[in-house]
Protein backbone atom coordinates (compact mmCIF):
# COMPACT_ATOMS: atom_id res chain seq x y z
CA UNK A 1 0.00 0.00 0.00
CA UNK A 2 3.02 2.17 0.95
CA UNK A 3 4.57 1.98 -2.68
CA UNK A 4 0.64 2.29 -4.27
CA UNK A 5 0.57 5.41 -2.62
CA UNK A 6 4.37 7.38 -3.28
CA UNK A 7 3.81 5.34 -6.81
CA UNK A 8 0.35 8.39 -6.98
CA UNK A 9 2.11 10.90 -5.72
CA UNK A 10 4.87 10.52 -8.27
CA UNK A 11 2.73 10.40 -11.00
CA UNK A 12 1.08 13.50 -9.77
CA UNK A 13 4.19 15.29 -9.32
CA UNK A 14 5.18 14.26 -12.88
CA UNK A 15 1.71 15.85 -14.32
CA UNK A 16 2.13 18.90 -12.25
CA UNK A 17 5.61 19.29 -13.32
CA UNK A 18 4.58 18.55 -17.17
CA UNK A 19 1.29 20.93 -16.94
CA UNK A 20 3.03 23.63 -16.02
CA UNK A 21 6.09 23.29 -18.26
CA UNK A 22 3.67 22.82 -21.40
CA UNK A 23 1.91 25.78 -20.75
CA UNK A 24 4.78 27.67 -20.39
CA UNK A 25 6.20 26.27 -23.48
CA UNK A 26 2.87 26.59 -25.76
CA UNK A 27 1.98 30.22 -24.51
CA UNK A 28 5.77 31.76 -25.05
CA UNK A 29 6.38 31.69 -21.68
CA UNK A 30 9.09 30.04 -22.27
CA UNK A 31 10.80 30.81 -26.09
CA UNK A 32 12.69 28.35 -28.30
CA UNK A 33 16.39 28.19 -27.05
CA UNK A 34 15.39 29.51 -23.25
CA UNK A 35 17.56 26.88 -20.35
CA UNK A 36 15.78 24.98 -17.76
CA UNK A 37 17.07 22.99 -15.30
CA UNK A 38 16.04 20.00 -13.37
CA UNK A 39 17.66 21.40 -10.46
CA UNK A 40 15.55 24.84 -10.67
CA UNK A 41 11.80 22.47 -11.55
CA UNK A 42 12.44 20.59 -8.56
CA UNK A 43 12.99 23.47 -5.92
CA UNK A 44 10.11 25.45 -7.75
CA UNK A 45 7.74 22.00 -7.03
CA UNK A 46 9.72 21.05 -3.85
CA UNK A 47 9.87 17.34 -5.16
CA UNK A 48 13.60 15.47 -6.24
CA UNK A 49 14.82 15.74 -9.22
CA UNK A 50 13.49 12.14 -10.52
CA UNK A 51 9.61 13.45 -11.33
CA UNK A 52 11.19 16.65 -12.89
CA UNK A 53 13.14 14.24 -15.03
CA UNK A 54 10.21 12.32 -16.39
CA UNK A 55 8.24 15.14 -16.97
CA UNK A 56 11.28 16.75 -18.78
CA UNK A 57 11.52 12.94 -20.78
CA UNK A 58 7.65 13.66 -22.10
CA UNK A 59 8.15 16.71 -22.79
CA UNK A 60 10.95 15.63 -25.08
CA UNK A 61 8.98 12.70 -26.69
CA UNK A 62 6.73 16.35 -27.73
CA UNK A 63 9.63 17.84 -29.60
CA UNK A 64 9.10 20.34 -27.26
CA UNK A 65 12.57 20.43 -24.92
CA UNK A 66 15.83 19.59 -26.23
CA UNK A 67 17.54 17.26 -23.54
CA UNK A 68 21.46 16.83 -24.18
CA UNK A 69 23.55 15.00 -21.86
CA UNK A 70 26.15 16.95 -19.60
CA UNK A 71 24.48 20.40 -21.59
CA UNK A 72 21.76 22.06 -19.84
CA UNK A 73 18.21 21.54 -21.12
CA UNK A 74 16.39 23.95 -23.43
CA UNK A 75 13.49 24.45 -25.06
CA UNK A 76 13.53 23.06 -28.52
CA UNK A 77 13.95 25.87 -31.20
CA UNK A 78 11.97 25.01 -33.95
CA UNK A 79 12.67 23.31 -37.11
CA UNK A 80 11.29 23.80 -40.33
CA UNK A 81 12.00 20.28 -41.07
CA UNK A 82 9.52 19.07 -38.29
CA UNK A 83 7.17 21.91 -39.31
CA UNK A 84 6.95 20.07 -42.82
CA UNK A 85 6.24 16.82 -41.55
CA UNK A 86 3.88 17.88 -39.02
CA UNK A 87 1.70 19.60 -41.69
CA UNK A 88 2.11 16.80 -44.25
CA UNK A 89 0.94 14.21 -41.65
CA UNK A 90 -2.19 16.66 -40.32
CA UNK A 91 -3.04 17.12 -43.90
CA UNK A 92 -3.03 13.45 -44.87
CA UNK A 93 -5.39 12.67 -41.85
CA UNK A 94 -7.29 15.20 -41.94
CA UNK A 95 -8.22 15.82 -45.89
CA UNK A 96 -9.75 11.97 -45.51
CA UNK A 97 -11.24 12.73 -42.51
CA UNK A 98 -13.47 15.62 -44.20
CA UNK A 99 -13.91 13.34 -47.22
CA UNK A 100 -15.43 10.99 -44.59
CA UNK A 101 -17.35 13.21 -42.61
CA UNK A 102 -18.92 14.69 -46.00
CA UNK A 103 -20.29 11.28 -47.12
CA UNK A 104 -21.20 10.37 -43.31
CA UNK A 105 -23.06 13.51 -42.01
CA UNK A 106 -26.35 13.01 -41.10
CA UNK A 107 -29.08 15.30 -39.00
CA UNK A 108 -27.25 15.06 -36.04
CA UNK A 109 -24.07 15.31 -37.11
CA UNK A 110 -25.33 18.72 -38.79
CA UNK A 111 -26.61 20.17 -35.44
CA UNK A 112 -23.24 19.64 -33.56
CA UNK A 113 -21.40 21.43 -36.41
CA UNK A 114 -24.22 24.20 -36.29
CA UNK A 115 -24.13 24.71 -32.26
CA UNK A 116 -19.92 24.57 -33.14
CA UNK A 117 -20.27 27.67 -34.97
CA UNK A 118 -22.13 29.41 -32.34
CA UNK A 119 -20.59 28.58 -29.51
CA UNK A 120 -17.25 30.30 -31.49
CA UNK A 121 -19.30 33.01 -31.85
CA UNK A 122 -20.33 33.74 -28.55
CA UNK A 123 -16.12 33.06 -28.01
CA UNK A 124 -15.82 36.01 -29.94
CA UNK A 125 -17.80 38.14 -28.42
CA UNK A 126 -17.07 37.55 -25.33
CA UNK A 127 -13.21 37.70 -26.49
CA UNK A 128 -12.75 34.58 -24.29
CA UNK A 129 -9.74 33.19 -26.23
CA UNK A 130 -9.42 30.20 -24.21
CA UNK A 131 -12.20 29.29 -24.70
CA UNK A 132 -11.88 30.14 -28.44
CA UNK A 133 -8.70 27.66 -28.28
CA UNK A 134 -10.86 24.64 -26.74
CA UNK A 135 -13.50 25.16 -29.18
CA UNK A 136 -11.36 25.00 -32.10
CA UNK A 137 -10.07 21.37 -31.18
CA UNK A 138 -13.32 20.39 -30.21
CA UNK A 139 -14.84 21.54 -33.79
CA UNK A 140 -11.88 19.01 -35.34
CA UNK A 141 -12.90 16.55 -32.69
CA UNK A 142 -16.73 16.70 -33.76
CA UNK A 143 -15.52 16.56 -37.64
CA UNK A 144 -13.84 13.13 -37.18
CA UNK A 145 -16.48 11.93 -34.78
CA UNK A 146 -18.90 12.69 -37.66
CA UNK A 147 -16.45 10.55 -39.94
CA UNK A 148 -16.78 7.71 -37.59
CA UNK A 149 -12.57 8.18 -37.09
CA UNK A 150 -12.43 9.40 -33.81
CA UNK A 151 -8.65 8.41 -34.01
CA UNK A 152 -8.02 10.77 -36.46
CA UNK A 153 -8.31 13.17 -33.71
CA UNK A 154 -5.74 12.28 -31.99
CA UNK A 155 -3.21 12.44 -34.57
CA UNK A 156 -4.64 15.99 -35.76
CA UNK A 157 -4.67 17.26 -32.24
CA UNK A 158 -0.60 15.95 -31.90
CA UNK A 159 0.51 17.81 -35.09
CA UNK A 160 -1.58 20.72 -34.33
CA UNK A 161 0.31 20.82 -30.63
CA UNK A 162 3.28 20.76 -32.38
CA UNK A 163 2.58 24.23 -34.27
CA UNK A 164 0.72 26.17 -31.47
CA UNK A 165 3.40 28.18 -30.06
CA UNK A 166 4.30 28.75 -33.91
CA UNK A 167 0.90 30.22 -34.20
CA UNK A 168 1.18 32.94 -31.71
CA UNK A 169 4.17 34.71 -32.79
CA UNK A 170 1.90 35.83 -35.51
CA UNK A 171 -1.29 37.42 -35.34
CA UNK A 172 -2.75 37.16 -31.66
CA UNK A 173 -5.57 34.86 -31.03
CA UNK A 174 -7.76 37.06 -31.06
CA UNK A 175 -7.01 38.97 -33.93
CA UNK A 176 -7.44 35.64 -35.62
CA UNK A 177 -10.50 34.55 -34.37
CA UNK A 178 -13.21 35.38 -37.03
CA UNK A 179 -10.59 34.13 -39.85
CA UNK A 180 -10.67 31.06 -38.08
CA UNK A 181 -14.36 30.81 -37.04
CA UNK A 182 -15.33 31.72 -40.82
CA UNK A 183 -13.34 29.10 -42.01
CA UNK A 184 -14.88 26.85 -39.71
CA UNK A 185 -17.98 27.73 -40.80
CA UNK A 186 -17.27 27.04 -44.59
CA UNK A 187 -16.05 23.86 -44.13
CA UNK A 188 -19.25 22.76 -41.91
CA UNK A 189 -21.31 23.93 -44.48
CA UNK A 190 -19.32 21.66 -47.30
CA UNK A 191 -19.66 18.78 -44.69
CA UNK A 192 -23.36 19.25 -44.54
CA UNK A 193 -23.49 19.95 -47.91
CA UNK A 194 -21.77 16.48 -48.54
CA UNK A 195 -19.84 17.86 -50.92
CA UNK A 196 -16.33 16.14 -49.68
CA UNK A 197 -14.31 17.74 -52.72
CA UNK A 198 -15.20 21.55 -51.20
CA UNK A 199 -14.67 20.41 -47.60
CA UNK A 200 -11.03 19.20 -48.50
CA UNK A 201 -10.37 22.26 -50.28
CA UNK A 202 -11.43 24.94 -47.59
CA UNK A 203 -9.90 22.66 -45.08
CA UNK A 204 -6.43 22.83 -46.48
CA UNK A 205 -6.77 26.14 -47.19
CA UNK A 206 -7.49 26.61 -43.51
CA UNK A 207 -4.13 24.54 -42.82
CA UNK A 208 -2.71 27.08 -45.09
CA UNK A 209 -2.86 30.18 -42.79
CA UNK A 210 0.48 29.24 -41.17
CA UNK A 211 2.05 29.82 -44.11
CA UNK A 212 2.57 33.69 -44.08
CA UNK A 213 3.17 33.34 -40.03
CA UNK A 214 6.02 31.01 -40.32
CA UNK A 215 7.62 33.25 -43.24
CA UNK A 216 7.19 36.71 -41.25
CA UNK A 217 8.73 34.78 -38.44
CA UNK A 218 11.76 33.10 -40.04
CA UNK A 219 12.58 36.57 -40.84
CA UNK A 220 11.55 38.92 -37.15
CA UNK A 221 13.21 35.78 -35.49
CA UNK A 222 15.60 33.92 -36.83
CA UNK A 223 16.90 32.45 -33.44
CA UNK A 224 14.09 30.71 -32.97
CA UNK A 225 14.78 28.37 -35.54
CA UNK A 226 17.42 25.31 -35.25
CA UNK A 227 20.44 26.43 -37.28
CA UNK A 228 20.65 23.27 -39.31
CA UNK A 229 17.35 24.99 -41.13
CA UNK A 230 19.16 27.70 -42.20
Amino acid sequence: MANLVRTTERRTSVDEVFDYLHDQIVSLGLRPGDKISEADMASRFGISRQPVRDAFSRLANLDLLLIRPQRATEVKKFSMREIEKSRFVRAAVEMEALRRAAKKCDDDGAARLDAAIEDQAKAIQDRDVDGFGNLDYEFHRTLCEIAEADFAFDVIMAEKAKVDRLCRLGLSKEQRMPDLMADHKNIADAVKAHDGDLAVEVGMFHLSRLDETIERITETNANYFEAADG
